[in-house]
């Protein structure tokens, strides 16, 4: 799919100098604004779309950063970096997912080799990755929706403070559980995606990749009754269990992001380990069904197309519904990580890209 056309995402300094711009992990459209998040703060930025004579969105610009650490206890503190990989938003809900992933370090030029050898062996855990946030919207006097700490009887909350995160769930999950241990980057637990819909989050995993078969996570996240700022999973069936899993033929390719699509789940695929592509969006039909099934084979799945992909650059990250004019396809903003030279502009903007999928009306955003 090659782009339709380019916009512009326009940074404030501080968040150029964060260089969030350029580590852009997550997408979520949300009337005339976008949600979006860098994997190296623990904020999320809000962007306002700016149209031009014809009514198409051109740019989004006028950004609002919105420190998670000012609505919700983080578990290291707002120093740390939160590591989102993935937004929803759902219900007068905007939901914000860590990675959940340990990270191995890199080498970096100039080492030796003993030095390259010591850092290849040091895996560190980084708690603030291993959170979800769920964050009350209002509209504010500027008629933009606004994340507040409280809304009535509605309240900021997270999962995850008190090892009782996501991956804690899975210690004995017979597939994910050896996982665990492992770094992103080899094929470890790294999620890389989340879509609402109705009281329920599906969480996807860039890895591990088992066989080929990707890994979704469903769950049904809840205020706790003993304490309204924390989350705890509520049951999803009567037999108790607090997730179901759903696995994947993506042909051998991992989950990049989620995004809604009516009772369907767009997939922004590619690959689970150190590697540029191939990257591609896939339509899983009635995925948020009750019959959903838990082996998704290839015959429940629609590739929609191919993405473009640098050499080192230029990962797709992030995708996104847009509301457009023209009902008469399915559009869709794809944002990119580590961009090639060519998406940064003079301003310190960046250029995403929007994607058409023809044949097919587009239905409203979550």
């Amino acid at each position: 799919m090659d782009a339709e056309r380019r916009v512009v995402l326009r940074f404030a300094e501080e968040s150029r100098e964060a260089e969030t711009h350029t580590n852009l992990s997550a997408v979520r459209q949300d009337g005339r604004c976008l949600w979006v998040a860098g994997d190296e703060t623990a904020t999320v930025e809000r962007l306002t779309a700016v149209h031009d004579e014809d009514g198409r969105v051109t740019a989004y610009a006028g950004q609002r950063t919105v420190a998670l650490a000012d609505l919700v206890p983080l578990p290291a503190g707002p120093g740390e970096e939160a590591d989102i990989e993935g937004l929803a938003r759902g219900d007068g809900w905007l939901w914000a997912i860590g990675s959940h992933s340990l990270k191995r370090k890199r080498i970096k030029p100039g080492h030796d080799d003993a030095k390259s050898r010591r850092r290849l062996a040091k895996v560190v855990r980084e708690d603030n990755r291993f959170i979800l946030a769920r964050l009350p919207l209002v509209t504010g006097d500027d008629g933009l929706p606004e994340p507040v700490r409280e809304d009535g009887d509605r309240t900021a909350a997270v999962l995850g403070l008190n090892k009782d995160s996501i991956t804690d769930l899975l210690g004995d999950d017979p597939h994910l559980a050896p996982f665990l241990a492992i770094p992103s980057k080899d094929n470890g637990i790294d999620i890389e995606g989340v879509a609402a819909h109705g009281d329920r989050l599906y969480v996807g995993l860039r890895g591990p990749v088992l066989r080929g078969w990707a890994v979704l996570i469903e769950i049904r996240p809840g205020t706790d009754p003993q304490d309204p700022r924390r989350l705890r999973l509520l049951p999803l069936s009567d037999d108790g269990a607090l997730y179901h899993t759903h696995f994947m033929d993506l042909g051998g390719l991992g989950i990049r992001d989620l995004c809604p699509h009516g009772d369907d789940l767009l997939v922004l695929t590619g690959p689970s380990m150190d590697l540029d592509g191939p990257v591609r969006v896939v339509r899983w039909r009635g995925a948020v069904t009750a019959d959903a099934p838990e082996i998704v084979t290839s015959g429940d799945l629609e590739v929609l197309g191919d993405l473009p992909y640098g050499d080192g650059d230029d990962h797709a990250e992030g995708i996104a519904v847009l509301e457009e004019s023209d009902g008469s396809a399915l559009r869709l903003l794809v944002v990119y990580d580590s961009p090639a030279p060519g998406r940064l502009t003079e301003d310190g903007g960046v250029i995403a890209d929007v994607v058409r999928i023809g044949g097919r009306a587009a239905a409203p955003p979550e």
